[in-house]
């Protein structure tokens, strides 16, 4: 079924069947019910705090050793479709990207997934930057990032300035050592 369908069925019903609905909806599924208190009550402060713990949980978590990239990858996505600011959300993105590097400077090579999914996630953040303007306000940590991945393996110290040049231009010769 699409929306237009959709659509035409809500509107057979009366205003106590959607409540009733939205109700059964917000019972039985979190993400409805997260969607709702978010939308009831949006704290986006909140739920930055929530997803920044969930991207660092991703990295280093209590218990284990497990990297969970897809988790990390999943509470942006969450900040996202709740409808965090785009600035908070650049944030979220590059703190992805820095717990990445850390992790790896913690840990020594890692593998040519992990980083591809931090340098595309850092890429996607850095276009963010620049679709709305926020470019200046991240420029240290978006080069600092830059820096920290020197005499990383698989290609990674690369990607990263190529990215970073991608929107910032080139970096100058002290990043690439």
């Amino acid at each position: 079924m699409g929306q237009v369908e959709l659509r035409r069925a809500l509107k057979t019903v009366d205003k106590d069947g959607l409540i009733n609905l939205v109700c059964d909806l917000y019972r039985h599924h979190k993400q409805v019910k997260d969607y709702l208190d978010f939308y009831v009550n949006p704290d986006e402060e909140a739920l930055y705090a929530r997803c920044r713990e969930k991207v660092l949980r991703a990295f280093f978590p209590k218990r284990g050793y497990a990297l969970r990239l897809a988790e990390g990858r999943k509470a942006i996505a969450e900040f996202r479709i709740f409808g965090g600011g785009n600035a908070m959300l650049a944030d979220l993105m590059l703190c992805y990207a820095e717990n990445g590097v850390a992790y790896t400077n913690e840990y020594g090579d890692i593998s040519m997934s992990f980083y591809d999914s931090v340098s595309g996630v850092y890429r996607k953040a850095l276009l963010l930057m620049r679709d709305e303007g926020l470019l200046d306000r991240f420029r240290k940590r978006a080069r600092l990032l830059v820096d920290e991945t020197d005499g990383i393996g698989w290609g990674f110290h690369s990607d990263m300035m190529d990215a970073f040049a991608e929107c910032y231009g080139m970096p100058s010769k002290r990043s690439s050592r």
